[in-house]
């Protein structure tokens, strides 16, 4: 494989990993003296499970686009989307942060800081839907492969006020358009589910993704190289 290539795959990986450690955390530094419940002695002896989930582009006929636009016309809640800049840092930590407390993934709080490092990285891109003048929720994109063909939802995040209502669905279409837009060369979008959050697996699977493999993180990889 000719050099730039294995720079670009090793700087993709790198990336990859950041974005994990921040949004799939789990604590990689434990006090000596600091009590640790059950669950989280497990997390770090077995390791965290997340359902790998795709939707190949091909699936994506104009039925299923009209199947998705109908749940949301049928849905009296609106939502604005917009990219988000730097200056929406305040509000991508707060949707966040709400957001993970209400959820049965492994959680640590998010700052600022992450937030930036995130939005710096080239082709990661922050959507945020803006419901009854209230900034409810966001998608996080990132690319991988070559030719950037697949599209990965890094993170979904919607406040516990709008939960369930719909919202999800809404940024979903709005992913779709958002990639027909701006890179026609992707052949699929995928995500991933940890196994205990069953409202994200049901609402993932509900708009047409399918589950096609685990993957078991353990400690070693949320942790990032000091050279990196």
């Amino acid at each position: 494989m000719p050099s730039s290539k294995i720079e670009r795959r090793k700087k993709l990986d790198i990336k990859k990993r950041k974005i994990r450690t921040f949004f799939l955390s789990i604590e990689t530094k434990k006090k000596k003296k600091e009590v640790i419940d059950k669950a989280t002695e497990e997390l770090y002896q077995d390791g965290m499970i997340y359902y790998q989930m795709r939707l190949p582009v091909e699936k994506i006929t104009k039925e299923f686009e009209n199947k998705l636009k109908e749940k949301i016309e049928h849905n009296i809640i609106q939502a604005k989307i917009r990219e988000a800049t730097i200056k929406d840092l305040d509000t991508l930590k707060n949707i966040y942060n709400r957001a993970w407390l209400t959820s049965n993934t492994p959680f640590r709080p998010i700052s600022k800081t992450d937030l930036q490092k995130i939005l710096e990285y080239s082709d990661t891109i922050f959507l945020i839907a803006k419901v009854y003048g209230v900034d409810a929720a966001f998608v996080l994109l990132d690319f991988e492969g070559e030719n950037r063909e697949y599209a990965i939802i890094a993170a979904l995040a919607v406040i516990p006020r709008f939960q369930r209502r719909g919202v999800g669905t809404i940024l979903g279409v709005n992913i779709w358009n958002y990639l027909k837009q701006n890179y026609n060369n992707v052949k699929e979008i995928r995500c991933e589910v940890y196994k205990d959050n069953n409202v994200s697996y049901a609402f993932i699977k509900g708009i047409g993704f399918e589950e096609y493999d685990k993957k078991v993180y353990k400690v070693e990889d949320f942790e990032i190289e000091n050279n990196h």
